[in-house]
């Protein structure tokens, strides 16, 4: 499942570089995430770095790109042999 930011993103700027797939970009307001490149990590660490970061606690799952484990795993494995 990809994350998604809520609008209570304080724009803090911290989670965008944390984004090993570049997933994470300024959006109109908030930041955002693109649900074809979030991983949550998986393939690169234990846990999404942008949640670990995040002061706020605006990151959770998306419920609209629900996926498994192993779909993570193999969304990065494509990105990163695309790169």
């Amino acid at each position: 499942m990809a994350l998604m930011i809520t609008d209570e993103c304080i724009n803090c700027d911290v989670c965008e570089p944390e984004c090993p797939n570049g997933a994470i970009y300024q959006g109109e307001e908030i930041y955002e995430i693109d649900p074809n490149k979030c991983t949550e990590c998986v393939g690169h660490y234990d846990e999404p770095q942008c949640v670990a970061v995040c002061p706020v606690d605006c990151i959770p799952k998306d419920p609209d790109h629900e996926e498994s484990h192993e779909e993570l795993l193999e969304k990065y494995k494509r990105l990163t042999e695309e790169g």
